[in-house]
Protein backbone atom coordinates (compact mmCIF):
# COMPACT_ATOMS: atom_id res chain seq x y z
CA UNK A 1 0.00 0.00 0.00
CA UNK A 2 1.22 3.51 -0.72
CA UNK A 3 2.04 5.48 2.41
CA UNK A 4 2.09 8.89 0.71
CA UNK A 5 -1.43 10.02 -0.22
CA UNK A 6 -0.08 12.28 -2.97
CA UNK A 7 1.52 9.38 -4.87
CA UNK A 8 -0.30 9.12 -8.20
CA UNK A 9 0.83 5.84 -9.75
CA UNK A 10 0.51 2.15 -9.01
CA UNK A 11 -2.31 2.46 -6.51
CA UNK A 12 -5.14 0.05 -5.79
CA UNK A 13 -8.42 1.90 -6.20
CA UNK A 14 -11.86 0.48 -5.44
CA UNK A 15 -14.61 2.14 -7.47
CA UNK A 16 -18.01 1.59 -5.87
CA UNK A 17 -20.66 1.76 -8.56
CA UNK A 18 -17.95 1.11 -11.12
CA UNK A 19 -20.33 -0.35 -13.70
CA UNK A 20 -22.57 2.75 -13.99
CA UNK A 21 -22.74 5.99 -15.95
CA UNK A 22 -19.90 7.65 -14.03
CA UNK A 23 -18.14 4.54 -12.76
CA UNK A 24 -17.49 2.79 -16.06
CA UNK A 25 -15.48 5.62 -17.71
CA UNK A 26 -13.85 6.40 -14.35
CA UNK A 27 -12.55 2.85 -14.16
CA UNK A 28 -11.23 3.19 -17.70
CA UNK A 29 -9.40 6.43 -16.90
CA UNK A 30 -7.70 4.93 -13.85
CA UNK A 31 -6.68 1.72 -15.56
CA UNK A 32 -5.16 3.61 -18.48
CA UNK A 33 -3.06 5.49 -15.93
CA UNK A 34 -1.67 2.20 -14.67
CA UNK A 35 -3.66 1.65 -11.49
CA UNK A 36 -5.17 -1.55 -10.18
CA UNK A 37 -8.92 -0.94 -10.15
CA UNK A 38 -11.56 -3.08 -8.49
CA UNK A 39 -15.14 -2.60 -9.72
CA UNK A 40 -17.36 -2.88 -6.66
CA UNK A 41 -20.94 -3.62 -7.66
CA UNK A 42 -23.49 -6.35 -6.93
CA UNK A 43 -22.82 -7.70 -10.43
CA UNK A 44 -19.20 -8.33 -9.41
CA UNK A 45 -20.19 -9.97 -6.11
CA UNK A 46 -19.52 -6.91 -3.96
CA UNK A 47 -22.52 -5.49 -2.14
CA UNK A 48 -21.97 -2.42 0.01
CA UNK A 49 -25.43 -2.59 1.57
CA UNK A 50 -25.01 -6.13 2.89
CA UNK A 51 -21.22 -5.93 3.17
CA UNK A 52 -20.75 -9.04 1.03
CA UNK A 53 -17.31 -9.15 -0.60
CA UNK A 54 -16.16 -5.81 0.83
CA UNK A 55 -13.27 -7.03 2.99
CA UNK A 56 -11.67 -8.96 0.11
CA UNK A 57 -12.21 -6.13 -2.37
CA UNK A 58 -10.60 -3.54 -0.08
CA UNK A 59 -7.62 -5.61 1.02
CA UNK A 60 -4.53 -3.54 0.20
CA UNK A 61 -6.57 -0.67 -1.24
CA UNK A 62 -5.27 2.88 -1.20
CA UNK A 63 -8.37 4.73 -2.38
CA UNK A 64 -12.15 4.24 -2.39
CA UNK A 65 -14.17 6.21 -4.93
CA UNK A 66 -17.90 5.94 -4.25
CA UNK A 67 -20.08 6.86 -7.24
CA UNK A 68 -22.89 4.47 -6.37
CA UNK A 69 -26.55 5.46 -6.33
CA UNK A 70 -29.67 4.22 -4.64
CA UNK A 71 -32.06 1.98 -6.59
CA UNK A 72 -34.94 3.95 -5.05
CA UNK A 73 -35.32 7.70 -4.64
CA UNK A 74 -38.15 7.40 -2.11
CA UNK A 75 -37.17 9.21 1.13
CA UNK A 76 -37.00 6.16 3.40
CA UNK A 77 -35.25 3.70 1.08
CA UNK A 78 -32.76 6.24 -0.26
CA UNK A 79 -31.69 7.24 3.25
CA UNK A 80 -31.40 3.59 4.24
CA UNK A 81 -29.28 2.83 1.18
CA UNK A 82 -26.75 5.61 1.66
CA UNK A 83 -26.55 5.15 5.43
CA UNK A 84 -25.95 1.38 5.28
CA UNK A 85 -23.70 1.45 2.25
CA UNK A 86 -21.54 4.29 3.55
CA UNK A 87 -21.20 2.85 7.06
CA UNK A 88 -20.15 -0.51 5.64
CA UNK A 89 -17.66 1.10 3.27
CA UNK A 90 -16.15 3.24 5.99
CA UNK A 91 -15.81 0.34 8.41
CA UNK A 92 -14.18 -1.86 5.79
CA UNK A 93 -12.01 1.02 4.63
CA UNK A 94 -10.71 1.71 8.12
CA UNK A 95 -9.94 -1.99 8.61
CA UNK A 96 -8.03 -2.05 5.32
CA UNK A 97 -6.09 1.14 6.04
CA UNK A 98 -7.54 3.08 3.10
CA UNK A 99 -5.95 6.52 2.91
CA UNK A 100 -8.43 8.43 0.74
CA UNK A 101 -12.21 8.23 0.44
CA UNK A 102 -13.66 10.09 -2.54
CA UNK A 103 -17.44 10.44 -2.76
CA UNK A 104 -19.59 11.88 -5.51
CA UNK A 105 -22.41 14.04 -4.15
CA UNK A 106 -24.71 16.72 -5.58
CA UNK A 107 -24.57 20.50 -5.71
CA UNK A 108 -27.45 21.74 -3.57
CA UNK A 109 -27.27 18.86 -1.09
CA UNK A 110 -27.11 21.32 1.80
CA UNK A 111 -29.71 23.67 0.34
CA UNK A 112 -32.72 21.45 -0.44
CA UNK A 113 -33.95 19.94 2.83
CA UNK A 114 -37.39 19.31 1.27
CA UNK A 115 -35.86 16.63 -0.95
CA UNK A 116 -35.53 13.16 0.59
CA UNK A 117 -32.73 12.36 -1.85
CA UNK A 118 -30.71 15.43 -0.91
CA UNK A 119 -31.24 14.74 2.79
CA UNK A 120 -29.84 11.25 2.23
CA UNK A 121 -26.80 12.59 0.37
CA UNK A 122 -26.15 15.09 3.17
CA UNK A 123 -26.30 12.24 5.70
CA UNK A 124 -23.78 10.34 3.58
CA UNK A 125 -21.44 13.33 3.49
CA UNK A 126 -21.60 13.74 7.27
CA UNK A 127 -20.75 10.08 7.85
CA UNK A 128 -17.67 10.45 5.66
CA UNK A 129 -16.59 13.67 7.32
CA UNK A 130 -16.84 12.09 10.78
CA UNK A 131 -15.15 8.82 9.81
CA UNK A 132 -11.53 9.72 10.42
CA UNK A 133 -10.57 8.59 6.90
CA UNK A 134 -9.03 11.39 4.81
CA UNK A 135 -11.65 12.37 2.25
CA UNK A 136 -12.64 14.43 -0.75
CA UNK A 137 -16.34 15.04 -1.35
CA UNK A 138 -17.19 16.20 -4.87
CA UNK A 139 -20.59 17.81 -5.36
CA UNK A 140 -21.50 17.85 -9.04
CA UNK A 141 -24.38 19.63 -10.72
CA UNK A 142 -26.99 17.68 -12.70
CA UNK A 143 -25.60 15.66 -15.59
CA UNK A 144 -26.64 16.40 -19.17
CA UNK A 145 -27.66 12.74 -19.30
CA UNK A 146 -30.28 13.35 -16.60
CA UNK A 147 -32.26 15.80 -18.75
CA UNK A 148 -34.82 13.15 -19.87
CA UNK A 149 -35.51 12.13 -16.28
CA UNK A 150 -35.87 15.76 -15.20
CA UNK A 151 -38.21 16.35 -18.14
CA UNK A 152 -40.35 13.42 -17.08
CA UNK A 153 -40.38 14.66 -13.49
CA UNK A 154 -41.71 18.04 -14.68
CA UNK A 155 -44.45 16.53 -16.82
CA UNK A 156 -48.04 16.70 -15.62
CA UNK A 157 -50.41 15.46 -18.26
CA UNK A 158 -49.93 17.61 -21.35
CA UNK A 159 -47.87 20.23 -19.52
CA UNK A 160 -44.16 20.32 -18.74
CA UNK A 161 -43.96 22.75 -15.82
CA UNK A 162 -40.53 24.11 -14.96
CA UNK A 163 -39.54 26.67 -12.34
CA UNK A 164 -37.87 29.92 -13.53
CA UNK A 165 -34.46 28.98 -12.13
CA UNK A 166 -30.93 28.65 -13.42
CA UNK A 167 -28.85 25.48 -13.59
CA UNK A 168 -25.26 24.73 -14.53
CA UNK A 169 -25.34 21.09 -15.68
CA UNK A 170 -22.30 19.06 -16.69
CA UNK A 171 -21.47 16.15 -18.99
CA UNK A 172 -21.03 12.83 -17.20
CA UNK A 173 -17.74 12.31 -19.05
CA UNK A 174 -16.35 15.49 -17.48
CA UNK A 175 -17.40 14.26 -14.04
CA UNK A 176 -15.61 10.94 -14.54
CA UNK A 177 -12.44 12.66 -15.72
CA UNK A 178 -12.42 15.05 -12.76
CA UNK A 179 -12.98 12.25 -10.27
CA UNK A 180 -10.10 10.25 -11.75
CA UNK A 181 -7.78 13.22 -11.24
CA UNK A 182 -9.00 14.01 -7.73
CA UNK A 183 -8.75 10.38 -6.63
CA UNK A 184 -5.03 10.51 -7.34
CA UNK A 185 -4.41 13.73 -5.44
CA UNK A 186 -3.93 14.12 -1.70
CA UNK A 187 -7.29 14.20 0.14
CA UNK A 188 -8.81 17.67 0.12
CA UNK A 189 -10.54 17.24 3.49
CA UNK A 190 -13.27 19.42 2.04
CA UNK A 191 -16.34 19.58 -0.16
CA UNK A 192 -15.50 20.61 -3.73
CA UNK A 193 -17.98 21.68 -6.38
CA UNK A 194 -18.01 20.62 -10.02
CA UNK A 195 -20.21 22.19 -12.71
CA UNK A 196 -20.56 22.69 -16.43
CA UNK A 197 -18.96 25.63 -18.23
CA UNK A 198 -22.16 27.69 -18.50
CA UNK A 199 -25.31 28.44 -16.55
CA UNK A 200 -28.73 28.74 -18.14
CA UNK A 201 -32.39 28.31 -17.27
CA UNK A 202 -34.02 24.97 -16.62
CA UNK A 203 -36.31 25.82 -19.53
CA UNK A 204 -33.26 26.09 -21.84
CA UNK A 205 -31.95 22.78 -20.49
CA UNK A 206 -35.13 20.87 -21.28
CA UNK A 207 -36.38 22.62 -24.42
CA UNK A 208 -33.94 20.88 -26.83
CA UNK A 209 -35.39 17.51 -25.82
CA UNK A 210 -38.85 18.44 -26.98
CA UNK A 211 -40.16 17.81 -30.46
CA UNK A 212 -43.12 19.44 -32.24
CA UNK A 213 -44.53 15.95 -32.80
CA UNK A 214 -45.59 15.74 -29.15
CA UNK A 215 -48.70 17.52 -27.88
CA UNK A 216 -47.21 18.61 -24.57
CA UNK A 217 -46.51 22.26 -23.78
CA UNK A 218 -43.56 23.56 -21.77
CA UNK A 219 -44.51 26.36 -19.39
CA UNK A 220 -42.40 28.32 -16.93
CA UNK A 221 -44.29 28.29 -13.66
CA UNK A 222 -43.01 30.03 -10.49
CA UNK A 223 -44.90 27.48 -8.38
CA UNK A 224 -43.27 24.46 -10.08
CA UNK A 225 -40.88 22.39 -7.99
CA UNK A 226 -37.78 20.32 -8.66
CA UNK A 227 -38.81 16.77 -7.72
CA UNK A 228 -41.01 18.19 -4.98
CA UNK A 229 -38.54 20.76 -3.65
CA UNK A 230 -38.89 24.52 -3.96
CA UNK A 231 -35.86 25.91 -5.79
CA UNK A 232 -34.35 29.25 -6.73
CA UNK A 233 -31.36 30.42 -8.77
CA UNK A 234 -28.96 29.28 -6.04
CA UNK A 235 -30.39 25.81 -5.41
CA UNK A 236 -28.92 23.97 -8.41
CA UNK A 237 -25.92 26.16 -9.23
CA UNK A 238 -22.48 26.07 -7.59
CA UNK A 239 -21.01 28.66 -5.28
CA UNK A 240 -17.85 30.64 -5.91
CA UNK A 241 -14.91 29.06 -7.72
CA UNK A 242 -16.25 25.64 -8.76
CA UNK A 243 -14.19 23.35 -10.93
CA UNK A 244 -15.66 23.51 -14.45
CA UNK A 245 -16.08 20.80 -17.06
CA UNK A 246 -15.11 21.57 -20.64
CA UNK A 247 -18.14 20.27 -22.54
CA UNK A 248 -20.82 22.77 -23.53
CA UNK A 249 -24.41 21.56 -23.65
CA UNK A 250 -24.96 22.61 -27.27
CA UNK A 251 -21.87 20.69 -28.33
CA UNK A 252 -22.98 17.62 -26.40
CA UNK A 253 -26.39 17.74 -28.06
CA UNK A 254 -24.81 18.26 -31.49
CA UNK A 255 -22.97 14.96 -31.12
CA UNK A 256 -26.32 13.18 -31.11
CA UNK A 257 -26.41 12.13 -27.47
CA UNK A 258 -29.50 10.06 -26.66
CA UNK A 259 -32.32 12.31 -25.52
CA UNK A 260 -35.95 11.85 -24.64
CA UNK A 261 -38.66 11.98 -27.25
CA UNK A 262 -41.05 14.70 -26.19
CA UNK A 263 -42.29 18.02 -27.40
CA UNK A 264 -42.94 21.61 -26.52
CA UNK A 265 -45.10 24.53 -27.38
CA UNK A 266 -45.35 27.78 -25.47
Amino acid sequence: MNTNPSVSSGQKIVVVGGSGLIGRPLVGHLRRLGHEVVVAAPSSGINTVTGAGLAAALAGADVIVDVSNSPSFEPGPVLEFFARSTRNLLAAGRAAGVRHFVALSVVGTDRLPDSGYFRAKLAQERLIQASGIPYTIVRATQFFEFAPAILQGCTQGELVRVPPVRMQPIAAADVSAALAELALRAPAGAVLELAGPEAFSQEAFLRPLLSPADGRRLVVDPSATYFGAQVDDHSLTPGAHPRLGATRYADWLAKGRPIASAAVAT
